[in-house]
This record gives C-alpha cells, sequence and structure tokens, in this order.
C-alpha cells in the first residue's frame, strides 16, 4: 500500500478529534509536486520548509496535550482502583456485590479503552515520522537537494518523536489488566469474561489493532537500522490485545 493511502486509512481509523491533527502529506505532496530543480528557488525552499516546521509545531502541541492527559489519566485510574479493591476488602465499606461487579465492569472498559488511546497516539507518532521521511525523500529526488538528513536529525530530537513516556504508560496499563481482569472471568462466567466488558468499544480496538499492524508494517522496509527508519520499538502487547477477544480489525493490505 502507498504511504498517502495508508496514512488515509490511519486518519479513517483513529479517533474523529484526532482526524486533523496527522501530517497534511496530500498538500506537502502537491508543493512538491510544482517544484523542479530548474525552478527552484531559495523562496520556494523556504516556502517548503515553512510548511514542514508547521506541520512538526501541530504533532508536538498535539502529542504533548495527549501525553499529559495520559499522565493524569493513569494516575486517576490507579487510585481509582485502589479504593475499589479496598473498599471491597476486609475491614472496607463492603458495597454489594453487584455494585463491586458494575463498577470493577467500569473501570476495566475504561482501562482498555484507555490503553487503546494510547497505543493510537504511539502510531501517530509513528505514521507522522514517515511521512515527513516520505515527503523529504520526493523533495531531494526532485530538486538534487540534500535536505531529508539535516531535517531528520532535527525530527528526531522533537517532543512527538519521543514516545518513551507513553510505551512505559502503556506497558503499566497492561500489567494493570492482570489485576482487574482475572476478578472479571471468575465473576462473570456465563458472560463471556473479558469479551462481554469489552465489546461495548469496538471502533477503539479494532482501531488498536490497526495501529499495532501498522506499526509492525512500518519496520519491515529494512532489517537494519538506518538515519531515516524508525528506531527499535517495544511495541504493545498485541497477544494480550487478542486475548481479549476483540471484534476482527480492519484489514491493511
Amino acid at each position: 500500500m502507498k504511504f498517502g493511502k495508508r496514512l488515509k486509512k490511519q486518519i479513517e481509523e483513529t479517533l474523529p478529534e484526532w482526524k486533523e491533527k496527522f501530517l497534511s502529506y496530500k498538500d506537502l505532496k502537491k508543493l512538491v509536486k510544482f517544484i523542479s530543480a530548474a525552478q527552484l528557488s531559495s523562496k520556494v525552499e523556504a516556502q517548503f520548509i515553512q510548511l514542514l516546521n508547521a506541520e512538526i509545531d501541530k504533532f508536538n502541541a498535539f502529542f504533548l496535550e495527549q501525553e499529559e492527559d495520559f499522565i493524569i489519566r493513569q494516575r486517576e485510574q490507579q487510585e481509582r482502583i485502589n479504593r475499589v479493591i479496598q473498599t471491597h476488602g476486609p475491614g472496607g465499606s463492603q458495597p454489594s456485590e453487584s455494585e463491586y461487579a458494575k463498577e470493577m465492569s467500569r473501570i476495566r472498559k475504561d482501562i482498555v479503552n484507555f490503553h487503546g488511546e494510547m497505543v493510537l497516539l504511539e502510531n501517530y507518532s509513528n505514521i507522522n515520522y514517515t511521512g515527513l521521511a516520505k515527503i523529504l525523500k520526493k523533495y531531494d529526488k526532485r530538486t538534487g537537494r540534500l535536505l531529508r538528513l539535516p531535517f531528520i536529525e532535527k525530527v528526531l530530537k522533537q517532543p512527538f518523536f519521543m514516545t518513551d513516556l507513553v510505551s512505559k504508560l502503556v506497558k503499566e496499563c497492561e500489567n494493570t489488566f492482570d489485576l482487574v481482569f482475572p476478578i472479571a472471568d471468575q465473576e462473570q462466567p456465563e458472560q463471556g469474561g473479558k469479551r462481554t466488558l469489552v465489546a461495548a468499544e469496538p471502533s477503539i480496538f479494532r482501531n488498536t489493532i490497526a495501529a499495532l499492524t501498522t506499526m509492525q508494517e512500518l519496520r519491515k522496509g529494512s532489517s537494519t537500522y538506518g538515519h531515516f527508519s524508525l528506531p527499535p520499538l517495544s511495541l504493545p502487547d498485541i497477544e494480550l490485545v487478542h486475548s481479549l477477544q476483540l471484534p476482527p480489525p480492519i484489514p491493511i493490505l
């Protein structure tokens, strides 16, 4: 699949409020199309770089906003889990079993949705970086310039590219599954355990699987790490996500 179509598909499969935050690949591609080595001027190059810098500013602002929100939500989520478990344990206020089950069901749903959103943000970083590298390659090829390497070296230092913290939050969230999901299986076996609890938000789960698939595919292009390749990434646990028995993902051909 060509990158433009892949990006369009990812935008269609992300959260509605994120759709305008992705790379304006089509606009950049149009600009490159009208540039040639003979026509190239400092003004045209400045226009192209200005547009690229505006895109990076957009990525950084959105990524940092989401990252900060995730940090807060992760802390609140853990406090919520601890509070519910403590009230149900010895010495707690002992809510009824039905009240406890309902609250744990809501928590499980929120955790899986939260995990999916963080995976989508990792994919957001990956696919926008890949788009920048590809459009710079087209620019260099068409103009004979060597803009890609210095620009990518700059991109590698940008906040939107640094996903270590989000990856850490994803792993912490996955560890939380072990705490809350076994309870679900014991309490509601006749309802299918995890499947019943997460099926209410199928779109996020399909998007999560599609994002994980995309992140894996983006790393298949080269077996070695280079200036323009994505760095090795500790991907979210796709087997764990599949174990939640999600609806089938939209295939990426």
